[in-house]
């Protein structure tokens, strides 16, 4: 008989490493306010229909509801307010993520104007190096459309 190990399926990704970022003009704690809420990302991603938490802070679950049908679960890995900083990782999603780990920030650069930064780390599911170009492509797209509504609502 096989003794069994821990195991988990929550791998760090290696797949590829995406930045999007804005200059904000409002405040680092405004801004923060809204990037750093982890059950409020509906606010800038429009693809979103809702968003369902289960606890709270660091190892909470959140469930993207998107309005085409998928579902994205994630967990909060770790959250720091007074650095304005967080990261996740997805657990579950119909959208073709292997793994996939992230982190937003936001920094002061100055008297009313921050940058928000989020960093994600991801793998396709299916069609390992040859799928990479074009998932990079996607997942950019996807950050860059989220962080430029993020400036329009300071705008």
């Amino acid at each position: 008989m096989k003794i069994l190990q821990p195991d988990t399926l929550i791998k760090n990704p290696q797949g590829c490493h995406v930045v999007s970022s804005v200059d904000v003009p409002a405040q680092a704690e405004k801004v923060w306010a809204v990037v750093g809420n982890f059950a409020g990302f509906d606010q800038f991603i429009p693809a979103l229909s809702h968003i369902e938490t289960t606890g709270e802070g660091v190892s909470s679950l959140r469930k993207k509801f998107f309005k085409d049908g998928n579902l994205v679960v994630e967990q909060l890995n770790s959250r720091d307010d007074q650095a304005r900083s967080m990261t996740w990782t997805t657990i579950y999603n119909t959208l073709g993520v292997a793994n996939l780990w992230a982190a937003m920030t936001v920094e002061v650069l100055g008297e009313g104007k921050s940058r928000a930064t989020w960093t994600i780390k991801a793998e396709p599911a299916q069609g390992g190096a040859e799928a990479l170009p074009g998932f990079k492509d996607f997942v950019q797209g996807f950050a860059d459309d989220a962080m430029n509504n993020v400036l329009k609502l300071f705008a």
